[in-house]
Order: structure tokens, then sequence, then C-alpha cells
């Protein structure tokens, strides 16, 4: 048992550069996600070629996979003390 004067001190389970560099991969993930949205037709009768251009493509799922590698980078990471 814990004496009732004992402070409880909780500790993050990341260090603050964690943290950052978690955002910073988030950011990364939702800017792709973004660049992908749209290129639809508001008529499905005629076809919308822009659905398949570079950003949709390419640019877009690229950003989420980087997002994505950074933040196993930011988890796997030690925090400094």
């Amino acid at each position: 048992m814990k004496k009732k004067n004992e402070e409880v001190k909780s500790e993050f389970l990341f260090g603050k550069r964690n943290y950052v560099i978690m955002l910073i991969g988030i950011a990364f993930i939702g800017l792709g996600f973004v660049l992908m949205a749209g290129g639809g037709s508001d008529n499905p009768e005629i076809f919308n070629a822009d659905i398949y251009n570079f950003r949709r493509i390419r640019l877009a799922p690229t950003l989420v996979i980087i997002g994505l590698g950074i933040e196993i980078y930011a988890i796997m990471t030690k925090p400094k003390k």
C-alpha cells in the first residue's frame, strides 16, 4: 500500500520530441488525404479524367506512406531524458 502523503508522479510515455515528430507525421497523412479528395463528376454519365492525374495517383499516396513511416519512427525513437 502507498502512503497517503506519497505523490504519484505520472510520466508521459513519449518525450516532447516524439510528440513533435508524431504531429509532423499526422500533418503529412492529412495533407495526403486532402490531395486525394475531389476529382469526381456531378453527372455519372460524364467521365472525368482528372481522377487519374499525378496528384491523386502518385503524390497523395506517397505522402500518406511517408507520414506513416514518420509515425513509426516517432514511436520507435527513444525519448531523451
